[in-house]
């Protein structure tokens, strides 16, 4: 099975259609070898059953591979672009870089999958004109035939048993617009409207807010720091940017605390937070904190305003 593309546009990002393990490692392993023999860097990010047939099937040349648990490390789809693919492909500026990057498996959930279509149509604006070569391989036994059409959709270059060829589908511009959908409304609630006059202690009361409904709902810990930080970012976000009020809603769903905060503002630019942010651009700051620290985030954003939803997984509460 080849994994070979050409294109006038240094970046490649063909999907790999396979059936079984062994298929798997016909298409991955050789894209690997053919990296390290071309000395370009390569990185291996996938689900955790496939790391340990990937390590065993390259031997002695799994120690020149970088591998990543993407099931940890791509849990939140917006995350993936910043931590993992431009981690890796930044510290390499000079010559190509070869990254195997599986972000949507068998068990991704129906809320989590927009936000993985949404990411791998961004990887294309996220990379477009660099050397880099990201191989994404989809189970065509494992994953609903729609998932499949849709990754004809965000791939140009198809490879499966039968060899290479260009996706007569290819239209991420389409899929972007398409992700960019309304969020439905939670049936239950806890709303905190904020702005209007100035009020020095604004700030810390969306926080109080936040912190006390989600420790109530069982988040706790270094979790509930991350979601009091995260309610933090994207409140100030609405006081500069979104017309100086907005509307933070908590509620439980599902086995997660999800919290989402709402205002006037819209957000041109479809990479914000899924690159690395000016320190100066508190914006662009907030929504990269997001994506880093949450289980999963959904955006939708137009002339009437912008929604950032994330979600928390209610953890196991511990012993005692």
């Amino acid at each position: 099975m080849s994994t070979t593309a050409t294109a006038v546009e240094p970046f490649a990002h063909p999907a790999l259609f396979y059936r079984g393990i062994e298929d798997y490692l016909d298409g991955t392993v050789p894209f690997i070898r053919a990296g390290l023999v071309a000395g370009e860097p390569v990185a291996v990010a996938v689900p955790t059953p496939k790391l340990a047939p990937l390590r065993a099937a390259l031997g002695e040349a799994a120690a020149e591979v970088r591998f990543v648990d993407m099931t940890e490390a791509g849990r939140n789809p917006g995350r993936i672009i910043p931590s993992v693919l431009c981690a890796f492909a930044d510290l390499h500026p000079v010559g190509r870089v070869r990254i195997i990057g599986e972000p949507i498996w068998p068990g991704r959930s129906v809320t989590e999958y927009p936000a993985c279509l949404q990411h791998e149509a961004l990887i294309n604006l996220a990379f477009s004109g660099r050397a880099v070569t990201i191989l994404c391989p989809y189970d065509l036994d494992g994953l609903d035939p729609s998932v499949i059409k849709d990754a004809r959709m965000t791939h140009p270059v198809i490879v499966d048993g039968s060899g290479s060829r260009a996706s007569g589908d290819y239209a991420p511009e389409r899929v972007i617009r398409d992700c960019n959908r309304s969020l439905p409304d939670p049936e239950h609630a806890v709303v905190h409207y904020f702005g209007g006059p100035v009020d020095p202690f604004l700030l810390a009361h969306v926080r109080d807010f936040v912190v006390e409904h989600a420790s109530r709902m069982g988040i706790f810990g270094e979790r509930l720091e991350d979601l009091r930080l995260i309610a933090s970012e994207l409140a100030a976000n609405s006081l500069d940017y979104g017309g100086g009020s907005g509307t933070v809603r908590i509620w439980s769903e599902d086995g997660q605390v999800v919290m989402d905060i709402s205002d006037a503002g819209h957000i041109a630019d479809p990479l914000a937070g899924r690159r690395p942010a000016d320190p100066r651009q508190r914006g662009s700051r907030g929504l990269l904190v997001t994506n880093l620290l949450s289980d999963l985030v959904r955006i939708h954003t137009g002339q009437n305003g912008t929604t950032v939803r994330v979600y928390f997984t209610v953890p196991a509460t511990p012993a005692g």
